[in-house]
């Protein structure tokens, strides 16, 4: 009777320690689950610029995210200066598309620190300035932005026979249309030069082809972006240099010279910004699109890609997956390092 007992505790000892066993590894599991997906049941809502060509980035970005569990909402699109605008007031949690410097007055007057939040450089060493042919710029001994102050130089970029010349520049509302204004004003251009502002691209569409007619150009753009492939440095077209830095924000101190020429831009770089509520919310989130980085020369490569014919939305989705899977390693580490934020 007595050993009949003790073969019963024995039993009931053992289920209970099996169960204890199995409710320990299933609470270990259950957590191990969420920690691979810290964003489970969480909406997220990107918000980018209208330019196609800066789509690619933000894939990326939305790919990190989703692996990490976040239910990622169509991303919302307009101008920076409303971009900015949106996510400080929570309409939008994120974007990967924020100019440190170049974007600063609009930073600022969305409310800055107190509502936003600036989570590493996307991509660092972004360039921006004035650029002319080459063939223009040796026959005529021109280096410098304010030798446009010539009549006779700046007639030679006079694309509509008004007797300035024409400086392809940017649309309303960048912060570059801001800077280019400024420089007119500030380099004494206004009698010589116009700044033509509109598409971006469709502009510089009419620039390559007045270059290809043998035409003299004048253009402001950025690096990475796909018209440094088209328009290349050195070979087709040279940077145009100003005398001193001269910005809208009076910070005049920044570095704006590249390969010993002073471009009158600074010298950016582009970070991940978010809703600072959002942020504060979503650690892993944050932490993830600290980390996210691509060169700028991989993004000026994607967008000849583009400008190739590769530029349907699906396309730009299948550039991003292939970089992922080129640069697999250093991606897994993002977002392991951001399954462990806090």
């Amino acid at each position: 009777m007595m050993q009949s007992r003790l073969k019963a505790l024995s039993k009931t000892l053992f289920s209970l320690t099996a169960a204890a066993s199995f409710s320990a590894l299933t609470m270990s599991s259950i957590a191990s689950a969420a920690e691979a997906m810290p964003g489970k049941g969480v909406e997220i809502t990107p918000i980018f610029p209208t330019i196609a060509e800066e789509r690619f980035r933000g894939e990326i970005a939305i790919a990190g995210l989703e692996a990490l569990g976040y239910e990622v909402e169509e991303p919302k699109e307009t101008e920076y200066a409303t971009l900015m605008l949106a996510l400080s007031y929570g309409d939008a949690d994120f974007s990967v598309h924020a100019w440190e410097e170049l974007h600063k007055t609009f930073y600022k007057k969305a409310g800055g620190d107190d509502t936003l939040v600036k989570a590493g450089n996307v991509i660092p060493g972004v360039l921006q300035g004035y650029l002319i042919d080459k063939k223009t710029a040796e026959k005529h001994n021109i280096t410098q932005l304010t030798d446009l102050k010539k009549p006779e130089i700046a007639k030679l970029f006079d694309a509509d026979d008004d007797g300035k010349a024409d400086l392809t520049g940017c649309n309303p509302g960048w912060g570059c249309e801001l800077v280019i204004d400024h420089h007119i004003e500030a380099y004494g251009l206004g009698d010589t030069v116009n700044h033509n502002r509109g598409s971006y691209f469709a502009l510089m569409a009419d620039t390559i082809t007045r270059y290809n007619e043998g035409q003299s150009i004048l253009y402001y753009t950025w690096v990475p972006q796909w018209i440094a492939g088209v328009l290349v440095e050195n070979e087709d077209v040279v940077w145009l240099e100003v005398p001193q830095t001269d910005l809208p924000d009076g910070n005049n101190s920044v570095n704006t010279s590249f390969n010993g020429k002073n471009l009158g831009f600074a010298v950016d770089q582009i970070q991940s910004i978010l809703n600072k509520d959002f942020a504060e919310e979503n650690p892993a989130a944050t932490k993830f699109l600290s980390l996210v980085q691509i060169s700028a020369s991989d993004e000026s490569a994607q967008n000849l890609k583009m400008q190739n014919g590769e530029k349907s939305m699906k396309d730009i989705k299948r550039h991003a997956q292939e970089w992922i899977s080129a640069n697999q390693a250093k991606y897994d580490s993002w977002l392991e390092a951001a399954r462990t934020a806090m």
